[in-house]
């Protein structure tokens, strides 16, 4: 199933894009894409609905983040052998984990706004894991049982934030609007090999990133358990698993960084597509 949320901020309506291309109304069957209903049981009340007799829902509505009330926004820096190599840094010996804030979560095709004073904008098209099942000490083998499926991730980030203002990456991460989400959470049972997906974004039409997940250091069940044994993770909680070579601060000779008027376009194998148009912070 591919699960969506569909309007405006804040009024998103649980949705399901139905086979024949149509955005179907699921507000009658569950009340939002978020927590319980992404366990397996709610995720099974969803399958069993007549999607022929629900509501038609406009294809030109706006497209909201595909999971609601997250609770923990998690992601894992370094993570693409390709993608460390660019930047200078070592393979990591243990997944890198760090926090995005709740508040920086926008849909798939929002503005991104640079937030004020920042320096070093940047782009990462990411695999996001959403959460299914509570997760707690999480054997490997049993990893995948508490995965409800999968999104596609923009990890906005601001550099000079993130690497020379002191302390954690978080900072650098967690600006308003640096975690478009969506268009859809694609439950797992439609992605045959998480670990075989293309993945893409472009600036204003050039390509920068092309890569696969292939070259993921920490694979899909690996980080689930891993973050596991660090903290409780619930339904609903995202986590997003990092990215491909070709971020702007590892463009040769010189750093890329985005500016207003920029459009952010990206995909994921299977996860859909997003675009983001880049403004400038306004007060």
């Amino acid at each position: 199933m591919k699960l969506l949320r569909v309007g405006a901020k804040g009024a998103e309506k649980p949705a399901i894009l139905a086979s024949d291309g149509s955005i179907r109304d699921l507000s009658s069957v569950v009340d939002d894409i978020a927590g319980d209903v992404l366990t397996p049981a709610g995720l099974a009340k969803i399958e069993k609905a007549d999607l022929a007799s629900l509501p038609t829902l406009s294809a030109s509505e706006r497209i909201g983040p595909c999971v609601g009330r997250v609770g923990k926004f998690i992601c894992i820096g370094l993570n693409y052998a390709d993608h460390a190599a660019e930047t200078g840094a070592p393979i990591p010996a243990e997944p890198i984990i760090f926090m995005k804030a709740t508040s920086a979560i926008i849909g798939p095709n929002d503005d991104v706004i640079i937030p004020k004073n920042s320096i070093k904008p940047d782009w990462e098209v990411e695999l996001g894991i959403v959460i299914g099942t509570e997760a707690r000490y999480v054997e490997l083998e049993d990893a995948m049982d508490h995965v409800a499926g999968y999104c596609l991730i923009n990890d906005v980030s601001e550099r000079h934030f993130q690497t020379e203002r002191g302390g954690t990456w978080d900072k650098g991460k967690g600006s308003d609007t640096f975690g478009p989400i969506g268009p859809w959470v694609v439950t797992k049972d439609e992605v045959a090999d998480p670990q075989n997906l293309g993945m893409w974004l472009e600036v204003d039409g050039k390509r920068y990133q092309n890569g696969s997940t292939k070259t993921m250091i920490f694979d899909v069940k690996t980080i689930v358990s891993y973050v596991s044994q660090f903290m409780s993770l619930q339904p609903g909680d995202v986590i997003s698993t990092g990215t491909p070579p070709g971020v702007g601060m590892g463009i040769k000779p010189e750093p890329v960084w985005l500016k207003p008027g920029n459009v952010m376009h990206l995909g994921i194998d299977g996860l859909g597509e997003q675009r983001q148009n880049v403004k400038a912070y306004t007060a």
